[in-house]
């Protein structure tokens, strides 16, 4: 089957027509969407060519999902988030990520430069804070042999 561009319908009558069978097909997959998954749901029609507003399943039908969709909207409305507040999140989440990744290649570094000077080489130049890290790196190693050393006697 052929699609056609979606144009406006100009002649009153045909555009009529075609009014009354998409809103049957609309109608029909309403129902069929409620019945095959289990789902409550409704349809409002508001038409130029009516002068009632159709309401399907019925009028309190409506009211009822409409009533849940409310309330459903309040309580999840601090879920809700728009796109930019979603990706200052993402961009949030990242820069931690970002910044726990670099501290544990400092402490890498850092390991690796204390294991080379155990080797008889020489340490690194490095700035006071590294040296200051170093020291700490250390101590934490040697509290943890301690540690270890105390459980096994």
């Amino acid at each position: 089957m052929a699609r056609r561009k979606l144009t406006y319908i100009s002649n009153d009558l045909a555009r009529k027509k075609t009014y009354k069978k998409r809103k049957k097909g609309i109608l029909k997959k309403v129902s069929e969407l409620t019945i095959l998954c289990g789902i409550p749901a409704c349809a409002i029609i508001c038409s130029p060519f009516d002068s009632q507003i159709e309401v399907w399943p019925n009028q309190e039908g409506a009211e009822q999902v409409i009533e849940r969709y409310k309330n459903t909207s309040l309580i999840d409305k601090g879920k809700n988030v728009n796109q930019e507040s979603f990706l200052m999140q993402e961009i949030a989440k990242a820069q931690d990520k970002l910044k726990k990744l670099r501290r544990d290649n400092h402490e890498k570094e850092l390991t690796m430069a204390m294991f080379q000077h155990m080797q008889d080489e020489n340490l690194p130049n490095m700035s006071f804070e590294d040296a200051n890290d170093l020291n700490k790196l250390i101590e934490k190693n040697l509290n943890d042999i301690e540690i270890k050393i105390a459980k096994l006697n």
